[in-house]
């Protein structure tokens, strides 16, 4: 059976990436961004397997229930939803200005939990479907460099649980995907190693997550055992590994 696929957040590389490869496969797609040349690209490159596009700058919250019910009614029914936005932002600046760290907070957990609810009540309603966000490791432990967005990605992280159980009744399932560093235009300014991933190896891990229902994972795997590590780490240590407690 041919999949339906909404995916919020489109633009960016790793949903892009899986854009094209559940393109390949013959899903139909309805795809948001907030950038609408890189929307109307994308839409171009996939072609016939794009069934409509929004462009929907995802912090104006209040819009969040009309674009999910488009979604819905363009594919008639959702298959896939895939929320993949987000913002490291300035950790720097978060510490100084409350509203910098708000921004932070609204683009990484509220303006996401805009979307999770309208997309859980119409799954719930529909008693099928897959409901895949994007987190990231970084939510594990806090850090000097990034703990602000950490921190809302933590709290991301346990709204989906939440979600998550009270879906299962409806046979919906719920994966929190914890994205390891990725080479991408977010990362552009990190010193890269040999833990950064290629999107598109990500994205095909993201999709075979979905398929074995796997309701929380690490992508790549390898960030299981290192999160191990870290997140168990008692804070005496922790604060004397600079590559974990510096800047």
């Amino acid at each position: 059976m041919t999949a339906h696929i909404a995916i919020f957040g489109a633009t960016s590389t790793i949903a892009a990436a899986t854009a094209r490869l559940y393109a390949a496969r013959g899903a139909r797609l309805y795809l948001v961004g907030r950038n609408t040349r890189k929307l109307e690209a994308l839409s171009h490159e996939l072609g016939d397997a794009v069934v409509g596009t929004a462009v929907q700058d995802f912090d104006h919250t209040e819009a969040a229930q009309a674009c999910v019910e488009r979604a819905f009614a363009a594919l008639g029914r959702v298959d896939i939803a895939l929320i993949a936005h987000g913002l490291l932002g300035d950790q720097l600046r978060s510490e100084q200005d409350l509203q910098v760290a708000e921004q932070i907070a609204r683009t990484n957990y509220l303006s996401v939990m805009a979307l999770v609810i309208p997309l859980a009540n119409l799954l719930e309603a529909q008693r099928s479907g897959h409901l895949v966000v994007f987190s990231t490791v970084a939510a594990e432990r806090g850090r000097p460099r990034n703990f602000t967005y950490a921190a809302a990605k933590s709290a991301l992280n346990v709204y989906l649980q939440g979600v998550r159980s009270r879906l299962y009744p409806a046979n919906v399932q719920v994966h929190t995907i914890k994205l390891g560093p990725t080479d991408t235009p977010m990362s552009a300014d990190h010193k890269k190693n040999i833990l950064f991933s290629q999107a598109d190896d990500v994205a095909r891990q993201v999709i075979k997550v979905v398929e074995r229902g796997q309701a929380e994972a690490y992508v790549p795997a390898y960030w299981r055992g290192i999160m191990f590590a870290v997140r168990n780490m008692p804070e005496f240590v922790f604060q004397k590994i600079g590559a974990l407690s510096g800047r």
